[in-house]
């Protein structure tokens, strides 16, 4: 399975094609426009998120409530498009005019000066247009689609927010269908009704401030079978590309697996998972610090996933930075933007990890349609009891 995404943050619409699907599965809007409302939600979001209604249009590969093995594509469109017709037109408009609404003072922390060096542009909006994180929001709807296949084989998908800025949650072990109740409730989506309400204060004290706030996010993938990815080649070992899904997310700077980086302060006797066995339930581990990874493997234990994502890069009081015409000192350009979007970023990672978990699925059980997948997918849950 593969998809493409193409659109800027205030274009007419941002738009996907998926391929690889098999026919057969289920799918209508209404999936992917819940994910979509899950990402505009969040303590800390802007005024953008009060603009935007995102509801997704599927212009191919699906008919009648089902996908038809073609390639699908996905349309969201912009709202706040018409205030911006004139600056984002396709035709040219005089230079020097309003309409341009040039920017050439780089914001520290952003993608504007390296894109515009990059790719030779003395206008920074050609840069900021696209890497900002709106481009999310098709990756989301990919994701839901995902998370359409996962589910029918029963595999689970949830998030939760471990930190924002000094904030900390204390852990709470819960059962998946539990935490999404808890989290779905909580405009912070964390689990722990203090943190929650120290976290609002914390966001709410930044944004006086004129500036932001980051933090860290946790997903969990329950009811995947052991052995999806591959230890053969580098590039087919699915922790490694789950890791890489989740620091092409905007603003995210990290990711561990499991303990993470807390095993480098352990002896390997509280690291390693035991391997244990019993009649019916087959092979499983004692623990799961390894977050449901061996070898670049699927062991048959939940998938644990966690993502840093860094503070917002806009800030309403600016950094300096240098106008990129005069070379003169200046304070950085101001674009809308957030106070802190960790919860909304919980949303985005939750379906990006499942858009990798599903192309695992695929690449493991793969059929052109649902039927013979799943055919293929109990054949190797039998291989598997019988081992």
């Amino acid at each position: 399975m593969r998809y493409l995404t193409a659109g800027e943050t205030h274009g007419p619409q941002l738009t996907a094609i998926v391929e690889g699907l098999p026919s057969h599965l289920p799918l209508t809007s209404e999936p992917i426009n819940e994910q979509l409302a899950r990402r505009q939600k969040g303590y800390g979001r802007g005024k953008r998120m009060q603009i935007e209604k995102d509801t997704v249009q599927i212009v191919g590969g699906v008919r009648h409530g089902k996908t038809t093995g073609a390639p699908i594509a996905l349309v969201v469109e912009n709202k706040d498009w018409k205030a911006w017709t004139t600056v984002m037109s396709v035709e040219d408009v005089e230079e020097g005019s309003e309409g341009k609404r040039r920017i050439n003072r780089p914001r520290p922390g952003h993608a504007d000066l390296n894109g515009g060096l990059k790719y030779n542009h003395r206008d920074l909006r050609n840069v900021l247009e696209r890497s900002s994180a709106r481009e999310t929001t098709m990756r989301v709807a990919v994701g839901a689609i995902g998370r359409q296949l996962l589910a029918q084989f029963g595999i689970k998908v949830a998030s939760q927010v471990i930190r924002i800025g000094e904030i900390e949650v204390e852990r709470r072990e819960l059962p998946i269908d539990e935490l999404i109740r808890i989290t779905e409730e909580s405009p912070v989506r964390v689990t722990d009704k203090d943190a929650e309400a120290k976290m609002i204060a914390a966001i709410d004290k930044a944004k006086e401030d004129g500036d932001t706030l980051g933090g860290i996010v946790e997903v969990i993938v329950e009811g995947v079978p052991p052995g999806l990815g591959s230890h053969v080649q580098w590039d087919r070992k699915l922790d490694g590309r789950i890791a890489q899904a989740v620091v092409s997310i905007q603003a995210f700077k990290g990711v561990e697996f499991g303990i993470g980086f807390e095993a480098a302060a352990r002896r390997g006797s509280k690291v390693h998972d035991e391997i244990l066995y019993s009649q019916g339930r087959g092979f499983y581990r004692g623990s799961n610090r390894a977050g449901g990874f061996e070898g670049g493997m699927t062991t048959g234990e939940p998938i644990v996933v966690r993502g840093v994502m860094k503070p917002i890069s806009t800030l309403y009081k600016p950094l300096q930075s240098v106008d990129i015409d005069t070379k003169e000192p200046f304070t950085a350009q101001v674009e809308r933007s957030d106070t802190c979007a960790v919860p909304a970023a919980g949303v985005i990672m939750e379906n990006l990890v499942a858009w990798e978990v599903a192309q695992a699925f695929m690449e493991k059980f793969g059929g052109d349609s649902l039927a013979e997948i799943r055919a293929n997918y109990e054949n190797y849950l039998a291989q598997v009891e019988r081992y």
